[in-house]
């Protein structure tokens, strides 16, 4: 297969890959409570990079310092995942003569994500948080990687140089704040951006946005628009693979509040 036929996937994990943050699962797991609000509050005073909130209280939370690796891997193994991983990351190796890369690049712990994805994505193409552990204690002593932010696009970028593929050859799918950066610097190089929620800070930028609880489904984004086909080709292929589109509704939806103003000549 030519180079010209090979494209990158990166995929978020929390809530992309996932129903719910691995952080409150791990919460939940711990029996500690509040982990929405030592996030919010995390957030608001922009300690961290955001995404990266977890592992700053994994350092730091008096709370959450009890945690070890085999908490984290038994986390993966109760994360909620979205339907049809499998076959998205099987399908991708060859669609219609294309190859597209799987890869997860995430701020959830590595640990996490290799867990909830054994045997589906391979753990050379996960990139999550990764930490450094007291040989003795099995504490976390430390960060070696943090995928947040910034540290999304140097993963991208560093992982692009070593495939030596053209930079309109990637695509981005994610579905939170953290994923802004990496966004705007693969639309800036070309690629394709898919959003998987309504968050606010990413519709307006990503170049699709997909709403669907099954993982198959960001595959429509890329068969239109990388692929260019049309959409009976599209409802052929997932006829093929057992599916039907039962509802594909595109919509594009403006909220707008309009405020009265006090200047001279305006209507009250």
């Amino acid at each position: 297969m030519s180079d010209s036929n090979n494209y990158l996937l990166f995929s978020d994990f929390d809530q992309t890959l996932s129903f719910h943050d691995s952080g409150i699962v791990l919460s939940e797991l711990l029996r500690i409570p509040d982990f929405p609000e030592r996030v919010a509050g995390l957030a608001n005073i922009h300690l961290v990079q955001q995404g990266g909130e977890l592992a700053y209280l994994l350092l730091h939370d008096p709370q959450f310092r009890r945690v070890r690796k085999e908490h984290l891997i038994e986390v993966g193994r109760r994360v909620r995942l979205k339907a049809n991983i499998a076959l998205l990351a099987e399908v991708l190796k060859d669609l219609d003569g294309r190859h597209f890369s799987f890869y997860v690049v995430s701020a959830a712990p590595e640990e996490v994500i290799q867990s909830a994805l054994e045997g589906v994505v391979d753990p050379a193409h996960i990139y999550g948080t990764r930490f450094r552990y007291a040989a003795a204690s099995g504490e976390i002593e430390s960060i070696v990687r943090l995928p947040a932010g910034y540290g999304k696009v140097a993963v991208v970028d560093e992982l692009r140089a070593n495939a030596a593929i053209g930079q309109h050859r990637i695509i981005y799918v994610g579905d939170g704040s953290s994923d802004v950066h990496v966004m705007l610097h693969v639309n800036r190089l070309g690629g394709t951006t898919i959003a998987v929620s309504e968050n606010r800070y990413i519709t307006p930028i990503a170049t699709r946005t997909v709403l669907s609880d099954d993982a198959l489904s960001t595959l429509v984004p890329i068969l239109e628009d990388v692929l260019r086909w049309d959409s009976g080709k599209i409802r052929s292929f997932f006829e093929a693979h057992g599916f039907a589109l039962h509802q594909w509704d595109k919509i594009r939806t403006d909220n707008i509040t309009l405020c009265a103003t006090a200047a001279d000549g305006m209507i009250q």
